[in-house]
């Protein structure tokens, strides 16, 4: 019959970049040192409870709700995912809210909350990709792809997570239709659903069309945030740096300039739907913009809403796009798919090529 706070609490919910201006070093190093204590201690009380079963145990005891807080290190900005429990009624809690609830509670001042939760399991429902092609003339089954994803986690409106990736790619497609009608090869653009739940739509769409993916001279996705692209690795593939080199070099500077390309690249290791090309070997590229700023303020949070739109950067970012995708579609040569031998992972061990998995194409949870 409680409710049960399931978080390490945050000692501030000052921003990391505040402390590092204004505090002493030795402010810094004693929070530091303080907030480690304190998740190691909670963790410890969560292990007693079975650890990755914590919530499933303290649902089978009773409890009526269970409170988190996944603070994501800016000012009044949580991330917030699906429910760990069946039926016991699962809350975000901001960041300050839930440390005053941790403070009340161990003061043995009994506090109490009233929450009002509507819930609905409801059917299955469908879900799609949205393919659109302008047909090559010369070459018409080898490949330029475009990409991004329909789908958003729900604690806001998914502005820049993929809000922003979509307008780009539709508006990339508009700018070639105009521009560049009849190319050499042929130019696609897939808006992918299910990418949330682990890449399934361009998972499905890889393993559905082999004959595209074995044709697929290279693709560009974009699937982080706002601002420039700054960022181009050629994601492990030996022979891709001469020609993502050669490409942007006939890019406007007033947009190269802002790139850094990584040839050969390190390869992610998850993320995004570039990765269903890259593990059948067909090269694909992540077009990125600055990544901290999106981490900590935009990515899965709630504060991924229109606002923070900078519609100046989605126009650079759409006409690089559609001069990628028109100076690969031109290219009189093949982009090789020769793999680089990757650098160690964070542990020093060997890595291997990124393997593709089965997508899932049904899914029953109610959660």
């Amino acid at each position: 019959g409680k409710i049960v706070l399931t978080s390490s609490p945050r000692l501030s919910c000052r921003e990391p970049q505040a402390f590092e201006r204004l505090a002493t070093e030795e402010t810094v190093e004693q929070l530091r040192q303080r907030q480690h204590e304190l998740d190691q201690s909670w963790r410890q009380q969560v292990g007693t409870l079975g650890g990755g079963n914590a919530l499933h145990r303290i649902e089978e005891a009773g409890a009526v709700a269970v409170l988190s807080s996944r603070w994501s290190g800016g000012w009044g900005v949580n991330k917030v995912f699906s429910a760990g429990t069946e039926s016991a009624v699962a809350i975000d809690v901001s960041c300050e809210d839930y440390g005053l609830l941790t403070r009340l509670a161990e003061n043995g001042q009994a506090p109490r909350l009233r929450i009002n939760a509507e819930a609905a399991v409801t059917d299955e429902r469908p879900m799609y990709n949205v393919i659109g092609e302008i047909r090559g003339t010369e070459l018409p089954n080898e490949y330029v792809l475009l990409g991004a994803h329909l789908d958003s986690w729900h604690a806001a409106s998914g502005a820049t997570d993929n809000g922003t990736g979509t307008i780009m790619m539709l508006e990339a497609m508009r700018i070639l239709k105009k521009a560049y009608p009849n190319p050499k090869r042929t130019i696609l653009v897939g808006h992918w659903g299910g990418e949330e739940l682990g890449l399934v739509g361009s998972r499905a769409f890889a393993e559905d069309h082999t004959d595209i993916v074995d044709g697929i001279q290279a693709a560009f996705n974009q699937d982080n945030g706002t601002w420039r692209i700054d960022y181009l690795q050629a994601q492990g593939f030996l022979g891709a740096g001469e020609f993502l080199a050669r490409w942007i070099a006939q890019v406007p500077e007033e947009i190269s300039s802002h790139i850094e390309l990584d040839l050969p690249g390190p390869q992610e290791t998850g993320g995004s739907d570039h990765m269903s090309f890259i593990c059948n070997s067909a090269p694909s590229f992540r077009l990125q913009s600055h990544y901290p700023d999106y981490r900590q303020y935009t990515w899965h949070t709630n504060r991924d809403t229109y606002d923070k739109v900078v519609f100046d950067d989605l126009k650079n970012n759409a006409v690089l796009a559609a001069t990628m995708a028109y100076l690969a579609a031109n290219d009189d040569d093949r982009v090789p798919r020769t793999h680089s031998v990757l650098p160690p992972g964070r542990n020093g061990s060997a890595r291997s090529w990124a393997a593709c998995s089965t997508p899932p194409r049904s899914y029953s949870g109610s959660r």
